[in-house]
């Protein structure tokens, strides 16, 4: 049963920028997903699944992967119970699926296992 949704994947060439976005699907999740920490993961074809950017509640602290920093912005807009990952100058290394992913308390931002709802993914492809 999908809990979050994204979307905004795609195939982009390099250099160039994609957003992908974050929705909670039911009502009682949107108000989980207004109280969590928002993690974003991506995984490669034949690779594990790595963190990538994370926003905390409520003061919106972001973190971000020492591979993306400079490059990616994550945000969120609590009213509308949605996340945000802004990705610029991307490069062929960043094709991957993207998860986002929900929690309370999360604490360590990089481990997939602190989080407690996922999307199913979305695409992004970097390539010319």
């Amino acid at each position: 049963q999908v809990q979050l949704v994204e979307s905004g994947g795609g195939l982009v060439l390099p250099g160039g920028s994609l957003r992908v976005s974050c929705a909670a699907s039911k009502g009682t999740l949107r108000s989980f997903f207004s109280r969590s920490d928002v993690g974003w993961f991506r995984q490669a074809p034949g690779k594990e699944r790595e963190f990538v950017a994370a926003i905390s509640w409520p003061a919106h602290t972001t973190y971000y992967a020492d591979s993306v920093k400079g490059r990616f912005t994550i945000s969120r807009e609590n009213a509308e119970s949605t996340g945000y990952l802004q990705m610029n100058s991307l490069k062929p290394e960043d094709t991957a699926v993207y998860y986002c992913a929900a929690g309370l308390n999360v604490h360590d931002y990089g481990r997939a296992a602190a989080y407690t709802y996922w999307g199913q993914g979305t695409q992004v492809t970097v390539s010319s």
